[in-house]
């Protein structure tokens, strides 16, 4: 999946999804791309490089992801307890919309209970 087609999916997902780059201060950090719902983050990647997209996950899956597909790896700069890091380039486009659709669900449902 190209950056664009990614950035599309990610918005689709919810009205409640905001993008911003909230690193641009840093070094390294300007082009980094983050998603948001409840003003938490659910996917992040950088934009220049595009090779490394970190999304939250289930701790008990990360394991059994990381065993099935080589395209499941280290988050960027996140616990890899609660972040994969996905290789757009090799990852089937389905896997990357599950794992960013399960990302978003994770943090929404986490702070949506906090909210109320």
């Amino acid at each position: 999946m190209d950056i664009e087609a990614y950035r599309n999916y990610c918005l689709s997902l919810g009205d409640d999804v905001d993008e911003k780059f909230p690193f641009a201060k840093f070094k390294h950090g300007e082009g980094v791309l983050v998603f948001y719902v409840c003003g938490h983050m659910f996917s992040f990647f950088d934009c220049d490089e595009f090779n490394v997209i970190s999304l939250k996950c289930q701790p008990e899956r990360i394991l059994d992801l990381r065993e099935r597909y080589s395209c499941i790896g280290d988050p960027y700069n996140e616990s890899s307890k609660h972040w994969i890091g996905v290789n757009p380039d090799s990852a089937p486009d389905d896997l990357l919309r599950e794992l960013t659709k399960n990302s978003y669900e994770i943090v929404k449902t986490k702070y949506t209970k906090k909210i109320k």
